[in-house]
């Protein structure tokens, strides 16, 4: 999971940065983008796509990320913003955000999505199972969001996000049909489910 981090370092690249998001897909919530900034001569065991791991490993992994991180950033895109600009866009602006929040970067590896940013930045399909910077990026966002998942569970319990995190489940769907949307939910996500 090094071969994208050691043709940038053979490049001269020192800070290489991993990009990821999580929460494209569901009908609610915020899409979360992190970036980070691992140092490579201190490996942490077990990183992978956020995707592969279960809950209790990712929160594990999620501390010694932030523990060992040379650099954090995440970025909050909300409901609303996603509604306005699409998602697409959302993701891209998130990822931007936390380009420009680093203090130092040489390269930012990307999960899939191209963008224009202040440094040169490498598009990876797959890159949260390809990359550790990313898929040590793809853990802090996923986990992130998840917590923020589980405060809008206790805000409106009649959803159950705790469970779907906003995802279109047939739980989540059947009660978004019986309660209608709450001020999370993505408008231009839920059209053809709910009257709006």
């Amino acid at each position: 999971m090094l071969d994208y981090e050691l043709e940038q370092l053979s490049c001269g690249a020192r800070l290489i940065a991993g990009i990821d998001e999580a929460g494209r897909g569901p009908l609610a919530g915020p899409v979360v983008v992190a970036g980070v900034i691992m140092p490579l001569d201190d490996l942490i065991e077990g990183v992978d796509d956020s995707k592969k791991l279960s809950a209790k490993k990712r929160d594990v992994l999620y501390d010694l990320i932030i523990k060992k991180a040379l650099d954090v950033q995440v970025a909050v895109i909300d409901n609303v913003t996603i509604d306005e600009i699409n998602i697409l866009n959302a993701t891209k602006k998130g990822m931007l955000q936390c380009i420009n929040g680093f203090e130092n970067v040489d390269v930012a590896l990307i999960d899939a999505v191209k963008i224009n940013a202040k440094v040169p930045t490498v598009s990876i399909v797959h890159g949260d199972a390809l990359s550790y910077s990313i898929a040590s990026a793809s853990i802090v966002a996923k986990v992130t969001r998840d917590r923020m998942m589980m405060e809008y569970d206790r805000l409106y319990p009649q959803y159950n996000f705790a469970k779907h995190k906003g995802y279109g489940t047939k739980y989540h769907i059947e009660q978004l049909q019986k309660y209608g949307p709450c001020p999370i939910h993505r408008k231009t996500f839920i059209g053809h489910f709910v009257k709006l």
